[in-house]
């Protein structure tokens, strides 16, 4: 039996905002090419990504939306959503996350992926847009640039990206290239010269220079975007004894006041997101990815240890969904159930006044993305008699 009650059902009618996600691949995926975007590791040979928390939540919750049993075996799974064909499948998932605006990281496509546009259509949705900094950084170089230009040739791309209509956010991944234990401080022009110099007469390429890192951050500072910061979980690129973000705290010391600062998916470090969250007025965080990677049934331990200390207008929801539609829509799913269950569990102790935590849900799941990200600026959806499919 579905969990009910109020939060519940607050919960599930909510439009959420995913504040950061990617787009859907567009292509029909093979058993392994499906299963290896189940996973944020490699091949493993002799073990199935369907053998893991997430491969059995996509069974449970996913295959009911492709009018499959619950539980069905991986096989029939991913033969059904062969027959269907990817722009069904997507738009299954998509619309069922119930997600009414979708910020989309649009700086990591090594498969070919839905644009915003895209994604907004399948969901019936509104689809805003996150520059990735470390992307931008590397195609001025790709192009030709001097050292000694680097740092304004960069600006002067920031700022044109930045204004691109549906552009609400820039995005960084030091996490991947350096980690945080960065030197806090803005570089000096001639230490960008220097640097870029080094990177530049290498070939450029991937960014790792600890110093044209820094600077990104502080670009990131001038451009007066709301900037998200990779933290925590993701692929075996990164160094996750790195990605602590409390590493971040003498660098959120100096930019305190200026820019939103939002910290991405987290785990395990969403306990050092919470204390950094309730300590400086203008940073966020979210436990997205995580979510999804550990499934419903852990997913209000992961909200309450992000609670725990976290102000309630500090909390945002993402998925961080990639490649698979059912992760749009697990994250969702995840999220919804998690949080309603923290809620409702402290409402009937009497710890939470229904009141307070029917706001505390749409404050989560929506309001507080909007307060720091401002209206969509793109147009919804609509249907054939121009009448918007969801409400922004």
């Amino acid at each position: 039996m579905a969990p009910t009650g109020p939060v519940h059902e607050a919960l599930a009618e909510l439009e959420l905002v995913d504040h950061h996600c990617h787009g859907a691949v567009t292509a029909d995926l093979a058993f392994h090419a499906f299963e290896s975007l189940l996973t944020e590791g490699e091949a493993w040979p002799g073990v199935s990504p369907f053998d893991s928390p997430v491969g059995i939540a996509v069974r449970r919750h996913s295959a009911p939306l492709l009018d499959l049993p619950r539980h069905a075996p991986p096989d029939e799974y991913v033969a059904r959503r062969a027959e269907l064909g990817a722009r069904e499948v997507n738009r299954r998932f998509l619309s069922a996350a119930g997600v009414g605006t979708f910020c989309v990281d649009t700086g990591y496509a090594p498969h070919p992926i839905t644009s915003p546009a895209e994604l907004a259509r399948a969901a019936g949705a509104v689809a805003c847009e996150v520059v990735r900094l470390e992307q931008l950084a590397e195609t001025v170089a790709a192009r030709g640039v001097e050292a000694g230009e680097y740092a304004a040739v960069l600006r002067a791309a920031a700022e044109e990206a930045v204004r691109r209509p549906g552009v609400v956010a820039v995005k960084s991944v030091a996490a991947y290239r350096t980690g945080f234990a960065l030197d806090p401080r803005r570089p000096a022009d001639a230490e960008v010269t220097v640097a870029a110099c080094r990177w530049l007469a290498a070939g450029g390429g991937r960014l790792t220079d600890p110093v044209l890192v820094r600077h990104l951050l502080w670009t990131a500072v001038d451009l007066g975007l709301p900037l998200q910061l990779h933290t925590g979980f993701g692929d075996a690129d990164v160094r996750l004894h790195r990605a602590d973000p409390a590493l971040l705290t003498d660098w959120l010391h100096r930019v305190a006041g200026t820019i939103p600062v939002l910290l991405l998916h987290c785990w395990p470090y969403q306990r050092q997101a919470a204390y950094l969250a309730a300590v400086f007025e203008r940073v966020y965080l979210d436990v997205g990815l995580a979510l999804h990677h550990t499934g419903p049934a852990r997913a209000r331990a992961v909200l309450a240890e992000a609670l725990e200390i976290t102000p309630f207008r500090k909390l945002l929801y993402s998925s961080d969904a990639y490649g698979v539609a059912e992760f749009h829509h697990l994250g969702a799913l995840c999220f919804r159930l998690g949080l309603a269950e923290l809620l409702q569990s402290r409402v009937d102790a009497d710890e939470l006044a229904l009141a307070d935590a029917l706001r505390i849900a749409s404050w989560t799941g929506r309001d507080n993305a909007r307060r720091i990200y401002g209206p969509p600026v793109s147009e919804p959806v609509r249907d054939p008699r121009g009448r918007p499919t969801r409400k922004v």
